[in-house]
């Protein structure tokens, strides 16, 4: 029970990475409060916590607006009596070459990534400050947080963004106790990343094995994707770390996809 007598906040919770770091933040005795867009996703995964004898509520949240962020927060410290850990998760793919790129689609995708993470990182600090006892605040970023691909100018920029988010915080809350990680996974196989599979077979001219085998997979040492698992635990062993030896750090969790 490595967080135990903490509560946490998981954006994106109703599904894939968000949904397994709640599920094993809850297994780790923390109180969870799984935020997502998808209400009834989000209210699914807290009622399968308290059956398996966890505690976690659920609220609607759209990241990228500051009343529903700033309300969301505040529920979170009203339910459980402070905030302790976030989890900056949602987020959204959209693949496009950067001349056929809508200023839309561009705004959409990093309001949503970046936006996101400085409102709730901004709503959370705001909370760990006034407890008085510290916190820690986690990203999820990318292997796309140091490398680019073809097709994903808005989602490569976004996550590069957000490991200089994460520095800051490092920096502006280590004198509270307050530290910040960012995680980088490889390819997770996630219903987003199932999606960009055809996406990127058409972009690119080839089958969609290919894509798997060649793209996704091809600078992995196994060939294997990275799992939710291993993200999930990624996720709690830096929500645990004792010390603030390990802060404003990219964690890569990606089958040696990139290695720093």
């Amino acid at each position: 029970m490595r967080l135990k007598d903490k509560s946490a906040l998981v954006t994106g919770a109703g599904s894939g990475i968000g949904k397994s770091i709640a599920e094993a933040f809850a297994r780790e005795g923390a109180c969870v409060a799984t935020a997502d867009l998808n209400l009834s996703a989000a209210q699914m995964v807290s009622e399968q916590i308290n059956l398996a004898g966890g505690r976690a509520i659920h609220l609607q949240m759209d990241v990228a607006d500051e009343d529903q962020v700033n309300a969301g927060a505040e529920q979170v410290v009203r339910e459980f009596g402070a905030l302790d850990l976030l989890v900056s998760n949602a987020g959204i793919q959209i693949i496009n070459p950067i001349v056929d790129f809508s200023f839309a689609d561009w705004r959409k995708l990093v309001a949503i990534h970046l936006d996101g993470a400085f409102l709730t990182t901004r709503a959370a600090m705001r909370a760990m400050i006034s407890q008085g006892r510290g916190g820690t605040i986690l990203y999820m970023g990318s292997v796309h947080s140091h490398l680019a691909s073809p097709n994903k100018s808005a989602y490569v920029a976004a996550k590069h963004a957000i490991v200089g988010l994460a520095k800051a915080v490092a920096k502006e809350g280590a004198k509270h106790g307050i530290k910040s990680n960012i995680i980088c996974p490889g390819f997770v196989r996630t219903p987003l990343v199932e999606k960009q599979i055809p996406e990127q077979a058409q972009q690119l001219g080839i089958t969609e094995e290919e894509v798997v085998k060649k793209v996704m997979l091809g600078q992995t040492v196994d060939g294997e994707f990275t799992s939710m698992e291993d993200v999930a635990a990624t996720a709690v062993f830096l929500a645990s770390f004792p010390s603030s030896a390990l802060t404003g750090q990219s964690i890569m969790v990606s089958h040696g996809w990139f290695m720093h």
